[in-house]
């Protein structure tokens, strides 16, 4: 005996619980189930002896999307800002230097003679279109410099993706570069008008400044609002084992998968009119594996990069930086394992007790994936170091927390977007058939949030219908 359900959303990360709500509050009647025992995947806060750690991102840019979700769950007023002139640094031989997030770049010691020559070249000229899949890398150093992408562009993958620019794609990774220099033959040129078409288009709506910021109780605060909304709506510790395809035949309401659960309870057969995949690709690959083999060679490739994140709490007397900023990324020719860290405390109110300040790194990535299969002490105690001779700390952490995710952050390397527009061919094959997740549009929370929300007015839209 089977249980009957408008929508099925497998996977309780963001991307999942987003277009869960979405759909329940347009009154789709909706499941959502995640194997693991608590939902949120890699967003969860934690507070110890006085901290308020972030396991996994240490904040969210907002967008009108997230803006939109915060509001409908009341979190608009726990919601904290960082200060957008909060600078940040890149480690350049031993030293911090500030990059100015502006055009105010251009003129700036922190570029190189000849770096800023092609930068106005850039700007006055025309390059041809980049090619239909380059490398971050590739394309760097053909119109800018290695220069440019050792100190400035490849710590910036780092901090986003933990990514190897040697790797990871150009169009699928930073699609409104590439779309800018494909249209202008100028990524600056490109992207004033870029910037004025997306001005133009949020004009008539709501419309928020990308800045960064998290919620007084941490970013797991959105996590469990939308857990709470959901109620008994949300199983966690329930696992979906398999996926068949079903027949619908000409009845529109009829059901067109059928998913077995298992957990702790036992096993449930459960049939759904409309299936969302909110899982990585390694569970997506293996469910859909027997709808058609087809999804597995296409998700199976997409690689993860495995983190390691280290909160470490200091005395504020025994750091000689007056950690005044965001805080730095690292090239990787600098020989350090750290890829950046936050100066969370210096960022947000209530991180640190008094008198103390609280430092997340980063190790690990695509370019160090041994990393992650290291100790927590080995980490922590790899981490004080390094960040001793960059911030003139004089005395052993009095805290320390580790959190390693093997699988944190997906890839989009070279094929990537071939791979997307492969699996979007063959879900057509696959009417009810859905997907949400990070290795979409973009790994950042409200990029997810972006999307899961438009997953769930398709479905709305195709019930109307």
């Amino acid at each position: 005996m089977s249980t009957q359900i408008q929508t099925l959303v497998i996977g309780a990360g963001i991307s999942g619980l987003a277009t869960a709500y979405s759909l329940q509050k347009a009154g789709i009647s909706t499941l959502i189930v995640d194997s693991a025992p608590r939902p949120g995947g890699v967003i969860q806060s934690m507070k110890r002896d006085g901290y308020l750690l972030e396991c996994g991102p240490q904040s969210f840019s907002g967008n009108s999307q997230l803006t939109t979700l915060c509001d409908d769950l009341g979190l608009l007023g726990d919601r904290v800002l960082a200060d957008p002139k909060a600078p940040r640094y890149v480690l350049i031989d031993g030293q911090l230097k500030a990059v100015p997030m502006s055009p105010a770049l251009l003129t700036s010691s922190f570029l190189g003679g000849g770096t800023r020559s092609s930068i106005v070249r850039d700007v006055l000229g025309r390059s041809k279109p980049p090619e239909p899949d380059e490398s971050v890398a590739s394309f760097i150093r053909r119109k800018f410099s290695s220069t440019l992408l050792d100190q400035l562009v490849g710590p910036f993958v780092s901090g986003i993706y933990a990514g190897d620019p040697e790797k990871l794609s150009l169009r699928a990774a930073f699609p409104i570069l590439y779309e800018a220099e494909k249209a202008s033959g100028s990524i600056v040129r490109g992207m004033f008008k870029v910037l004025k078409q997306r001005k133009a288009e949020n004009a008539s709506g709501p419309h928020e400044k990308p800045t960064l910021q998290t919620f007084q109780g941490g970013n797991e605060t959105l996590i469990r609002a939308l857990a709470e909304d959901l109620d008994e709506r949300l199983l966690c510790g329930v696992e979906a084992s398999s996926i068949e395809a079903l027949d619908p035949g000409h009845e529109p309401k009829a059901p067109r998968f059928r998913i077995t659960l298992r957990s702790s309870k036992g096993v449930e057969i459960l049939e759904t009119e409309r299936l969302v995949i909110a899982a990585p690709t390694n569970v997506a690959a293996k469910l859909l594996n027997s709808c058609d083999p087809a999804f597995e060679s296409n998700l199976s490739p997409v690689e993860y990069s495995g983190v390691a994140v280290v909160s470490l709490g200091y005395r504020k007397q025994d750091i000689g930086n007056p950690l005044n900023g965001f805080g730095f990324l690292v090239p990787r020719s600098s020989g350090l394992s750290v890829l950046g860290a936050v100066w969370n405390s210096s960022l947000f109110p209530g991180r640190a007790p008094e008198g103390h300040i609280l430092l997340t790194s980063f190790m690990g990535g695509a370019t160090n994936p041994g990393a992650a299969l290291e100790t927590s002490e080995y980490l922590s105690g790899l981490a004080h170091r390094e960040l001793t001779s960059v911030l003139g700390i004089r005395k052993e952490p009095a805290f320390t927390n580790v959190t390693i995710w093997p699988r944190a952050i997906p890839q989009y390397n070279v094929g990537h977007v071939a791979r997307l527009a492969a699996l979007d061919k063959i879900r057509a094959n696959f009417p009810g058939l859905y997907f949400s997740g990070n290795y979409l549009n973009g790994p950042a929370i409200g990029t997810c949030v972006e999307h899961a929300l438009k997953i769930a007015n398709e479905i709305r839209v195709s019930f109307a219908n």
